[in-house]
C-alpha cells in the first residue's frame, strides 16, 4: 500500500517542521535541564492548530484527520521529543469526550483545549496497574445523583498541569472490566491531590503526576457515556493511541537521525570529514533506511484507523507501535556512536533522543504487550 501524501498533508508537515525549528529546537536543552512544562509554547501551538487537531471544527479544533494528526505529532518530537509530548499530549481524553461526551462536556472543554488556554488529562493507569486495565481499584460509588470516587493514579501525563480530566473507575468491582466508567472530572475539585514526578529518565518537558482521588464527589451528569461501558469505550481508541505513539517514536528517530548527519558534516578526524569514512555512511545508510521503514508502517496504521478498520487498525497499530519505538531507539543509539564522546553529554542533542526514545518502548502497551495482540490477531 503506497502512502503518497497530498499537498495539504505535506503543507501541515513544512509548518509544523518551521515551528519547531524556530519555537521548540532553541530552548530543548534548557526545558530538558530545568524539567519545566513550555506552557507558553503549548499556547503559541494552538494558534497554528497543533494542539490537539483532531478536535472538530465545530468547537474551534482543526478537524484534522488521522494521517495529518500523526504528522504533526512525529515533528513536534522531531524537534524535540520533550516538548513535543507537552504540546501532543494537552488534549489527552478528548477522543473520549469527543466520542462519547454529552454535547455540554463539548461545548464546555474542547474549545478551551484546542485554543491552548487548558490541558486535559487521561487517568487510567494506577501504582499496581498499567497495561491491565481491567485491574484497576479506583471505584466510583453512587450516592444520591452522583459518585464517590477512590483511589490512586499514577503516571498520569498532564496531571499538574490539566483542569478538566478523563478518569475510569470501577463502578460494579466485582465485574472486572465489565465494571469500568468514565467520568469527566475537574481537577481542581475537592479530594483531588496532585504530585509531580520529576527524576524520570526523559522527556522531562512533558508533565507527569500521581493523582490522589479521595472522596471526589462529581454529578450524575459527569458519567461520560454509559455505566460499566468504560472499558468498551476505551478500546476504541487504543488503534488510535498506538499510532500515536509510533509516531513520536518516528519523530524522535528522525530527530536523532538529523542530528547525526549534522555531527558528521561538521566533525573532522584524519583531516576529513567523518561522514566521508564509509562506516560512517553505511551506519548513517541504515538509520534512515529503518526510519523510512517505520514511518511507511505508521502510516499504514493511521490509514487504517482513519478509514475505521478496526480489526485491521488495531494489528497495524500494534506493529507501527512495536517496531518504530524499537527503532527509535536503535537509532537514538547509532546517534550516539556517530557522535563517539560528544554523544555522551548534553552539548549535543544526542544523548537526549536517546533518553526521550525509550518511553516510547513502554507507554500505551509495553512491546511485550504489542506482541501478544499481533500474535493474538495472527493466531
Amino acid at each position: 500500500m503506497a502512502f503518497a501524501l497530498s499537498d495539504e498533508h505535506r503543507a501541515i508537515r513544512d509548518a509544523v517542521r518551521e515551528f519547531g525549528e524556530n519555537e521548540i529546537k532553541p530552548v530543548a536543552e534548557e526545558y530538558d535541564r530545568e524539567g519545566k512544562y513550555p506552557e507558553e509554547i503549548r499556547k503559541e501551538a494552538a494558534k497554528y492548530d497543533f494542539v490537539a487537531p483532531g478536535i472538530p471544527l465545530e468547537y474551534d479544533g482543526a478537524g484534522m484527520d488521522k494521517i495529518s494528526s500523526t504528522i504533526v505529532t512525529e515533528e513536534l518530537w522531531r524537534a524535540d521529543p520533550g516538548i513535543g509530548s507537552a504540546v501532543g499530549s494537552a488534549g489527552f481524553g478528548t477522543n473520549m469526550i469527543m466520542e462519547f461526551g454529552d454535547e455540554w462536556m463539548k461545548e464546555e472543554w474542547l474549545p478551551k483545549i484546542a485554543n491552548g488556554e487548558t490541558a486535559s488529562c487521561s487517568m487510567i493507569s494506577e501504582p499496581a496497574h498499567g497495561s491491565n486495565v481491567a485491574g484497576i481499584e479506583t471505584i466510583a460509588e453512587k450516592e444520591g445523583n452522583g459518585y464517590v470516587l477512590n483511589g490512586n493514579k499514577m503516571w498520569i501525563t498532564n496531571g499538574t498541569v490539566a483542569d478538566v480530566g478523563v478518569l475510569m473507575a470501577k463502578t460494579s468491582p466485582d465485574e472486572g472490566h465489565r465494571g469500568i466508567t468514565a467520568f469527566l472530572v475537574e481537577m481542581d475539585t475537592d479530594g483531588i491531590s496532585t504530585e509531580k514526578i520529576d527524576n524520570k529518565l526523559g522527556i522531562r518537558a512533558s508533565d507527569l503526576a500521581e493523582v490522589v482521588v479521595d472522596d471526589v464527589r462529581v454529578p450524575e451528569e459527569n458519567v461520560i457515556g454509559e455505566v460499566d461501558k468504560g472499558f468498551y469505550q476505551l478500546m476504541e481508541f487504543f488503534a488510535s493511541g498506538r499510532t500515536s505513539v509510533a509516531s513520536q517514536a518516528v519523530g524522535a528517530a528522525q530527530g536523532a537521525l538529523d542530528a547525526a548527519i549534522d555531527y558528521a558534516g561538521e566533525r573532522e578526524q584524519f583531516g576529513q570529514k567523518i561522514k566521508e569514512f564509509q562506516a560512517i555512511e553505511h551506519k548513517l545508510a541504515e538509520m534512515a533506511t529503518r526510519v523510512e521503514a517505520a514511518r511507511s508502517l505508521t502510516y499504514r496504521a493511521a490509514t487504517e484507523v482513519e478509514q475505521n478498520n478496526q480489526d485491521v487498525a488495531a494489528q497495524f497499530s500494534s506493529m507501527a507501535k512495536l517496531f518504530a519505538s524499537e527503532i527509535a531507539v536503535e537509532v537514538a543509539d547509532e546517534g550516539i556512536q556517530v557522535h563517539g564522546g560528544s554523544g555522551y553529554v548534553t552539548d549535543y542533542p544526542a544523548e537526549r533522543y536517546y533518553r526521550d526514545a525509550r518511553i516510547t518502548k513502554i507507554y500505551e502497551g509495553t512491546s511485550e504487550i504489542q506482541k501478544n495482540i499481533i500474535a493474538d490477531q495472527l493466531l
